[in-house]
């Protein structure tokens, strides 16, 4: 072999190969190809959290039912506010939440009300009885400044009778199931969740508790990976890890195929890995083995099995958690909700100098944090390799340097996407 011939091949550490798909690219190829879950059941509002809404929820009546105080004070005629110092007013009863005041209230007088209490016939004006002084039992004096309609709430003006209260594709909030049970709804329609089977690949992996000899390591990334899953509000199912044997590799896929919408893996797709693995893929089905023009995370396979969607991600802890971040988790959220996934972003202030090459798309790890005058900063952390597993537990945001990106000097302003906003 000569001299030439070494090096010549396309490889993870040059700046984009003439195959690769950017990141934005290979986002769309995977959400055009999944299709929401449709299928529906009801469950318990207690059993409801992070649920995916099926159906609208139309309200039965206004919220709040009706024209009540938002303070505890005395309730009146707005047009009988004091123009000048002050007035008195006749004090001929007490409205409570529970048992209103059912007389009417005429020219002159006033209720006391406490908050929540339905309005008396003839009031529409609440005055706080910190902005009140008592004369005797049976009197009390309101003084000028007050604006009539103060601190009364409106019959419907949260929630009116007929409305949309909650749209589809929504996943349930600790909110929204109060909103839920305040219109007396004890169960409500929800999406099935997402199945997932995962399962990691290769002979060097053991699992906790074995015993390594040379060359074997432990399997962290079915930990990271149950870790993610868990988040994302999925049914699991593990399917440990499995040897590079073509025997052991079909009966795997075929057991997730059976059981899940989606199939993740970790290892085995990447260039100079078993070529059974990729066989055994393309027989059961239709599989595209990419290279991503990313870093960490070049090699990603995606595709349908028999029954469920395949992601092959690599083998390498920081990229399991990036591919799976940037790809799987966008396709869950797909899949469970039929709505984008938009995780927040913020804009911060780079304290070092990144260094950086343009072509491919870098998720570095970085510390984020707030400034007192409320701007934010980000620190990258350490080692940026993409077998460095403490950055991504030191760091708590991905520094989202686009394929244009030169490098960052210090004082730059980047875009970052915090750990916190991946669901």
């Amino acid at each position: 072999m000569t001299s030439q011939a070494i090096g010549s091949s396309v490889s993870c550490a040059d700046p984009e190969a003439p195959s690769t798909l950017t990141v934005a690219a290979a986002r769309e190829a995977i959400l055009a190809n999944i299709t929401p879950i449709r299928t529906n059941l009801r469950l318990p509002l207690r059993d409801a959290l992070n649920a995916v809404l099926a159906q609208e929820v139309i309200s039965p009546f206004d919220v709040p039912g009706h024209t009540n105080s938002a303070m505890d004070g005395f309730a009146m005629a707005g047009s009988d506010l004091p123009q000048q110092e002050y007035r008195d007013f006749k004090l001929i009863g007490t409205a409570v939440a529970g048992a209103p005041f059912n007389q009417s209230c005429g020219k002159g007088e006033c209720v006391r009300i406490m908050t929540g209490a339905p309005m008396p016939e003839g009031t529409d004006t609440v005055v706080m009885q910190e902005q009140s002084l008592p004369i005797n039992e049976s009197q009390v004096r309101i003084a000028q400044g007050q604006r009539p309609g103060q601190n009364v709430r409106q019959a419907g003006e949260d929630i009116a009778q007929g409305s949309v209260v909650l749209n589809p594709g929504r996943r349930l909030t600790p909110a929204d199931l109060g909103i839920l049970a305040s219109l007396g709804f004890a169960e409500v329609s929800v999406r099935r969740r997402p199945r997932v089977a995962f399962f990691s690949t290769g002979d060097e992996l053991r699992s906790i508790g074995e015993p390594l000899g040379t060359g074997e390591v432990y399997d962290s990334n079915r930990y990271s990976l149950y870790g993610m899953l868990q988040r994302a509000d999925v049914e699991l199912l593990d399917l440990g890890v499995v040897k590079d044997d073509p025997d052991a590799l079909r009966e795997a896929f075929d057991s997730a195929d059976e059981a899940a919408d989606i199939v993740v893996t970790s290892g085995g797709v990447s260039v100079g890995e078993a070529d059974y693995t990729k066989e055994i893929l393309q027989q059961l089905g239709d599989m595209r083995f990419w290279k991503i023009a990313m870093k960490p995370g070049r090699p990603l396979a995606f595709g349908r099995l028999g029954n469920s969607h395949f992601f092959g991600l690599p083998g390498n802890p920081v990229a399991v958690m990036v591919t799976f971040y940037q790809f799987v988790l966008p396709a869950l959220h797909y899949l469970a909700t039929g709505t984008p996934y938009q995780p927040t972003t913020l804009l911060a202030e780079s304290v070092r100098d990144i260094r950086k090459r343009a072509g491919r798309f870098e998720f570095a790890r970085g510390f984020l944090q707030q400034r007192e005058d409320g701007s934010f900063s980000v620190d990258p952390v350490g080692r940026q390799g993409s077998g460095i597993l403490t950055s991504m537990s030191r760091g708590n945001c991905f520094i989202l340097l686009s394929e244009d990106c030169e490098g960052v000097k210090d004082g730059d302003k980047v875009i970052v996407q915090p750990f916190s906003a991946l669901m």
